[in-house]
């Protein structure tokens, strides 16, 4: 009888496993966005991994087209995994905008697969965490947007700063330029100025777009205006006087910056940026792309902006949208390369050690008892020495240990062990779920 084939365990160049110690920050990661968005009064929804081709294809643009995963399935159907959230979003909101009442305020995290170059902090299969508001085109929504950003990072412990345009400045800034027409392509090109520099961005906005290189010169001047957001909107006004898309965009700039200031936003918090653009193609409105002060060379963390016709190729109903998205995977790896906890991601469970083998019965009932009193117990399988039992306590994290031995049984007491200071005391059984949930605050 042949032995069969051992298969070599290996992942997909792109792709990842999750140890215990990198799934438990991504947890507490989610758990503090889903905070936020709830507080701002985003509801949760989930849409399929799979969706018709038809529906992404042409959505992102033909970078987001290129890195498609699409196969047919066992139906014959033309099928492919999403790229983002955002373009099944558009197609759940048409299907379903008879029940959903408008405006519609939600948010969504799941897995999304592009076959890109990976590179640190990037991945092919990713998570988004995604937050929008659908049927407005109020620029509250906008600022509520920003404010959204702006709180999560303060909830997570990490200074940041909001990069924002306006896709209507831009569009302005080019009409002037007489380059209208070939906008989309220009804007993708622009948007990868950070990744390949000034040389390279001119020479695909001639390629792609048929720009001069004098026009491709002057667009780039567009990155260099800085200073405060007043002084930028300023220089914005005089570049885009004249183009209704130009002055639309530099309104709702103005709002944007008055309400954030109303909202007690700091200056530096927030920078009007007119190199970004978002290379997505179905963006109309703001744009914000966000970067960690301490870490600005890993990109942008947070990106998003508004999309008031995505929806159209689904529905003959308006439906305007607002919304921006977590990067997940790399901004778990900025903070592991910063070394910041995030809140939630210490251990705060007990562990109870299996010390007399004939009482397995009672160490199951305490353990549940503790739980049913507001504590997570986790109770070790087998009466091992206790010495290889604490050993794996610590090694995994847990504050503290409750040991009760036979005589303790008996006497109706355990013991807490604080694996941090290494020091014991006694106490009453009636007493111990009191005495951890101290022990742990």
């Amino acid at each position: 009888m042949s032995q069969a084939k051992i298969i070599q365990p290996r992942t997909l160049k792109g792709f990842r496993d999750y140890l215990p110690e990198a799934a438990g920050p991504r947890e507490a990661l989610l758990q503090t966005a889903r905070e936020v968005y709830r507080s701002f009064g985003f509801r949760p929804i989930d849409t399929p991994a799979l969706e018709y081709t038809e529906v992404l294809l042409g959505k992102g643009g033909e970078e987001s087209d290129k890195q498609l995963y699409r196969f047919e399935d066992h139906g014959g159907r033309d099928v492919g995994l999403r790229f983002d959230l955002t373009v099944p979003l558009a197609r759940f909101v048409a299907q379903h905008a008879g029940s959903l009442g408008m405006p519609f305020k939600r948010y969504h995290m799941g897995t999304v697969w592009r076959g890109e170059n990976t590179q640190r902090g990037r991945y092919r299969e990713f998570m988004q965490c995604d937050f929008d508001t659908i049927g407005t085109e109020s620029v509250v929504s906008d600022v509520e947007t920003l404010l959204v950003v702006f709180s999560l990072f303060q909830r997570i412990g990490v200074a940041c700063t909001l990069r924002v345009n306006h896709r209507g400045v831009l569009q302005g800034v080019l009409e002037r330029a007489g380059v209208g027409g070939e906008s989309a392509a220009v804007l993708r090109a622009l948007d990868k100025l950070a990744k390949i520099g000034p040389e390279k961005v001119s020479a695909e906005m001639q390629a792609s777009a048929g720009l001069s290189a004098q026009q491709a010169q002057e667009i780039l001047e567009l990155p260099a205006i800085e200073g405060t957001r007043q002084e930028v909107l300023r220089r914005v006004e005089a570049l885009v006087t004249g183009t209704e898309a130009g002055e639309r965009g530099l309104a709702v700039l103005r709002g944007v910056d008055a309400g954030l200031r109303a909202a007690g936003v700091p200056e530096e918090a927030l920078v009007f940026d007119l190199s970004i653009a978002r290379g997505l193609d179905y963006y109309t409105g703001i744009v914000v792309e966000t970067f960690l002060n301490d870490l600005p060379g890993i990109g942008s963390v947070c990106s998003g902006g508004r999309y008031d016709d995505l929806a159209s190729v689904y529905s003959k109903q308006r439906m305007p949208g607002v919304g921006a998205s977590l990067g997940v995977d790399r901004l778990l790896a900025a903070l592991e390369e910063l070394k910041v906890a995030l809140p939630g991601t210490r251990n705060r469970s007990v562990f109870l050690a299996f010390f007399d083998g004939d009482r397995g019965p009672q160490y199951l009932a305490l353990a549940q008892s503790l739980r049913e009193q507001g504590l997570d117990v986790e109770l070790y399988p087998e009466a091992k020495k206790l010495g290889a039992q604490l050993k794996y306590a610590d090694r995994l994290g847990f504050p503290c240990a409750v040991i009760i031995g036979g005589d303790e049984w008996e006497q109706g007491n355990a013991q807490i062990k604080d694996l941090v200071q290494g020091d014991s005391r006694t106490v009453a059984l009636a007493e111990l779920a009191a005495e951890l949930h101290s022990s742990l605050a």
